[in-house]
C-alpha cells in the first residue's frame, strides 16, 4: 500500500510521502486493491499502536531502504 501510493506520487520517492496521504489512498478501495488493509490495521493493533501511527513508522523505516527499493524518486534523503 505504501509502494503504491509512493509510486503515483509526481516525486515516486518515500521522502516526501505522509502518512495522510496513504490515509487518502486508503479509502478507495480500488486503490491497490491487493493490499490486505484488514492485516495492516491487525498489525498496527498487535504493536499496540494507532493505525496511522504505524503507517508512519513503516514509511520512516522504509526510507532507511529507499534506493534499495528504488523508491528514492527525484528526491534525496535529508542530511
Amino acid at each position: 500500500m505504501i509502494t503504491a501510493v509512493a509510486l503515483v506520487r509526481p516525486s515516486r520517492s518515500l521522502y516526501d510521502l505522509k502518512p495522510k496521504s496513504v490515509k487518502n489512498k486508503w479509502k478507495d478501495k480500488s486503490f491497490a486493491a491487493g493490499a490486505n488493509r484488514q492485516m495492516m490495521e491487525d498489525s498496527a493493533a498487535e504493536f499496540g499502536v494507532e493505525l496511522w501511527q504505524h503507517v508512519e513508522n513503516v514509511i520512516t523505516a522504509m526510507r532507511g531502504i529507499a534506493q534499495e527499493l528504488d523508491l528514492e524518486g527525484e528526491l534525496v534523503p535529508a542530511a
